[in-house]
């Protein structure tokens, strides 16, 4: 039989709907992430800045509105999705008793704060405590676990440079990108005071740390992650000089062989940082953390680190112009071939 014309109520009663929302994710300018404290929750978990859109509202739209009601900050930019994440009406972290239809979420980038940014902020006591900027790691555990999944997913696309993660309960559709399969996390490290020094270490001063931008010919560095119980921390290769090690740049040759295998012909000294305490090694005193620069010239196959019995995940990363440590410029002038 030929189908029956359907009126436009009756099409439009027969789509699909969803509730529509955006979040961003925010951080302050050592990478932590900045979550919100709801007072309407009984659960006392936190969230991202964000929320509900208005009927007829676009996700762009709604993320700058809620951004500037939560926060208090007018003009902050949204340039890029970073995910867009679709959840069932039947997920186990929608609150009992909500009659939800499901939701399509977008996450966008909001940037880093500059310290007068945050002292800026400004909550709307009756619908937010507090705000906080927490380590990925820690800031999973203060979510609901598909809301910390969204976040990483999201956080991590902005941190490697990938392309929009797009995810379904939390879990990818697509393929997993390097980062999320290595669940790699980012820790907080205060900024160092001192500054990157040029001229040679002093004779009294130890060097305890010996490190370098290890760069491939495409101009990206190698990073190497120690997968752990809360996620894998991205280093860059080197490590302590031992004793038995007769210059530190035997130190970074040894390591980058043992954590990345790694060639590295002649290493570049760039210069180095002060250590006034030493209280990573046990509180030695004043000591020297140099850096270093390299080219790759060879990378063998992955394998178990004796030390800690991990295979280390190795990854290559883009280093951002917007936050260059200390000796950026030289490390890609002195690695670069036509400089040998």
């Amino acid at each position: 039989m030929p189908q029956a014309a359907t009126s436009a109520a009756q099409y439009a009663a027969s789509r699909h709907a969803v509730w529509l929302s955006a979040a961003a994710i925010v951080t302050d300018q050592v990478g932590r992430v900045l979550l919100v404290h709801p007072t309407y929750r009984e659960d006392d978990r936190w969230l991202l800045p964000g929320g509900a859109a208005e009927p007829g509202e676009h996700p762009l739209d709604a993320g700058r509105r809620e951004i500037a009601e939560e926060l208090g900050l007018q003009d902050l930019a949204l340039p890029r999705v970073l995910a867009v994440h679709s959840l069932s009406p039947h997920h186990p972290d929608i609150r009992p008793g909500m009659p939800c239809p499901g939701e399509i979420r977008y996450i966008f980038d909001g940037g880093t704060l500059t310290p007068d940014q945050v002292q800026a902020i400004r909550l709307p006591r009756e619908e937010l405590s507090e705000f906080a900027f927490f380590e990925t790691r820690d800031a999973v555990q203060r979510l609901l676990p598909v809301d910390g999944q969204i976040m990483l997913a999201a956080y991590r696309a902005r941190f490697g440079g990938t392309a929009t993660a797009h995810l379904a309960d939390g879990r990818h559709i697509l393929d997993v990108p390097a980062l999320d399969r290595h669940d790699v996390h980012v820790r907080y490290r205060p900024r160092w005071d001192s500054p990157l020094h040029r001229k040679p270490v002093p004779d009294q001063l130890p060097v305890q740390q010996a490190w370098a931008w290890c760069f491939v010919p495409d101009g990206r560095v190698v990073l190497v992650a120690d997968p752990g119980p809360r996620g894998a921390l991205p280093m860059l290769p080197g490590g302590t000089v031992e004793k038995t090690d007769t210059t530190p740049e035997d130190t970074l040759l040894r390591e980058a062989a043992k954590e990345a295998q790694l060639t590295l012909p002649d290493p570049v000294r760039l210069g180095w940082v002060l250590d006034e305490t030493g209280e990573v090694y046990g509180g030695v005193g004043p000591n020297a953390r140099l850096r270093l620069a390299a080219r790759v010239t060879a990378i063998g196959p992955a394998t178990i680190d004796p030390a800690t019995g991990h295979r280390l995940a190795r990854l290559l990363a883009t280093p951002h112009p917007g936050s260059r440590p200390p000796g950026m410029g030289p490390a890609r002038r002195a690695a670069s071939p036509t400089r040998r």
